[in-house]
């Protein structure tokens, strides 16, 4: 199963929460640290834009049909995620749901799909549609919304 799964060297977050989050999810395959407040997450490991070591993010889950989506939206905050411009740079991803994992490669969304799928990650998670608004008020920007589809054989 290695194939299928990114290698390299992991640098763990700096930021302790999402440190602690991630390796109690892997520990124990999501059983621990599956959720953000009330809201169920899933682990994303990607290459570093510049670095090309793996970083690790938990992330709400929004899942529909085998393919996963994430929302850029930093809580709102004036500029993306760091992560975010790993997956423009490295497009190919590790995801862990509970026990499974696999690679997926993330593309931004774009028009009626973009839509479709924010309607969709707002019904599960009614804040989000807050953050992006937040988003446009202290940085101008629109929140990037990511498709993590399988990824080719």
């Amino acid at each position: 199963m290695t194939k299928d799964l990114l290698e390299g060297e992991y640098v763990p977050s700096t930021n302790t929460m999402t440190r602690d989050q991630v390796e109690l999810y892997e520990r124990t395959d999501g059983r621990e640290g599956a959720t953000m407040g009330d809201s169920p997450v899933v682990v994303m490991t990607m290459r570093g834009a510049r670095s090309g070591k793996l970083r690790k993010v938990a992330l709400m889950r929004i899942e529909r049909g085998g393919v996963y989506a994430v929302g850029a939206s930093a809580g709102g905050q004036a500029r993306n995620p760091g992560w975010f411009h790993n997956l423009v740079a490295h497009p190919t991803v590790q995801l862990q749901d509970g026990l499974e994992r696999r690679l997926l490669t993330a593309r931004v969304a774009e028009g009626a799909e973009r839509e479709s799928w924010l309607a969709y990650a707002d019904e599960l998670y009614p804040f989000f549609a807050g953050h992006r608004a937040r988003a446009v008020e202290t940085g101008d920007r629109e929140v990037p919304l990511i498709l993590l589809e399988p990824a080719e054989s």
